[in-house]
């Protein structure tokens, strides 16, 4: 499993918030586990004492997200090793496929998981994925979906770097918001050269026309 692959749990735990629609998905010890996929033994750890600390990384994830939508690269590496010092991971060297002709395992890094609690683990999983991912590809790789009021965190895996929403659903409502309101000015435009040019006309004088 490549590390930068845990860059999905940071996505996915800020992504239970939409501050702009006042939106909490996350409200429960079950929601809490959702967010571990796969890794059950891990979402078994969860307790209601989570849920706090979790809404804590989670606004921390977001401001990662938010620095670098702004532009301020400093800001959101300094905001991400806060987390990174906080939550520190320990790497394995991992072996779950073999090759097909010697049986042999396939090894890769993963992220062991061991804390002393469901949020240490998460944090520092989506931490460490986000950090490779910024270094991998760069800051501004990291965004916030310009659909609003979405506003939902994406990583950007383009190759020309233009990802500007966080799925096709918003691409295709912001894409529809803009030709309305496209239609709309040229509505208005028209509307407005139509009063002008009859305004002209009862201007003039009878020996004029």
């Amino acid at each position: 499993m490549e590390l930068a692959y845990y860059s999905d749990y940071a996505v996915r735990l800020v992504n239970t918030e939409e501050p702009a629609r006042n939106k909490d998905s996350l409200t429960s010890v079950d929601a809490v586990r959702e967010l571990f996929g796969t890794n059950t033994s891990a979402a078994r750890r969860a307790t209601d004492a989570d849920l706090t600390r979790f809404r804590s990384v989670r606004g921390r994830l977001r401001a990662v997200f938010e620095a670098a939508d702004s532009g301020d690269e400093t800001l959101a590496v300094d905001l991400l090793n806060s987390l990174l010092m906080e939550f520190p991971v320990s790497p394995q060297v991992s072996g779950h496929d073999h090759r097909d002709e010697d049986d042999r395992p396939i090894w890769h890094m993963h992220l062991a998981d061991h804390p002393s609690n469901a949020t240490s683990g998460y944090a520092a999983i989506a931490s460490m994925g986000l950090a490779f991912h910024l270094t991998e590809y760069g800051v501004d790789r990291l965004g916030l979906c310009e659909a609003a009021p979405c506003r939902n965190a994406y990583l950007d895996t383009s190759t020309n770097r233009s990802r500007r929403y966080c799925s096709d659903r918003c691409a295709t409502r912001a894409n529809v918001a803009a030709y309305r309101a496209r239609k709309r000015l040229e509505t208005s435009r028209s509307a407005s050269t139509g009063l002008t040019d009859e305004a002209s006309q009862e201007s003039t004088t009878p020996s004029e026309r």
